[in-house]
C-alpha cells in the first residue's frame, strides 16, 4: 500500500457521518446520517456503491471502514452498539465532538 493509499482514519478515531440526502442510491443509511461513531478498523478499498448503483463504470475506489455507533446515538435509546461498513467519503473527522 502506498502512502497515498493509507487509511485516513485508524481504529479509535472519532468520526461523524455526513448529513446529506442525495437524489440517488447511497449506502449511508438515513438513520446514521450526521451521527457520531468510532472507527473499529479499516476494511480495505472498494468501488463506491453509490456510483456503481447508477450503472456507471467510473466509481471511485475508496477505503471502507467498520464504524461503531451507540444505539442511543442512532435512535435515542438502547444500550448496545451497531457497526456499519461505511465508505471514506461518508465520514469526516469529529475533532470538536465529545463522546
Amino acid at each position: 500500500m502506498s502512502d497515498s493509499e493509507q487509511p485516513a482514519y485508524v481504529a479509535g478515531d472519532l468520526v461523524r457521518t455526513y448529513r446529506h440526502d442525495p437524489p440517488h442510491h447511497t449506502r449511508l443509511p438515513r438513520y446514521a446520517r450526521g451521527k457520531l461513531g468510532v472507527v473499529v478498523e479499516p476494511e480495505g478499498r472498494a468501488p463506491l456503491a453509490d456510483v456503481r448503483a447508477q450503472g456507471r463504470g467510473d466509481a471511485p475506489v475508496e477505503m471502507v471502514y467498520a464504524v461503531r455507533f451507540a444505539a442511543r446515538e442512532l435512535w435515542g435509546e438502547g444500550e448496545h452498539d451497531v457497526v456499519l461498513d461505511l465508505s471514506e467519503s461518508y465520514l469526516r473527522k469529529a475533532e470538536g465532538d465529545v463522546r
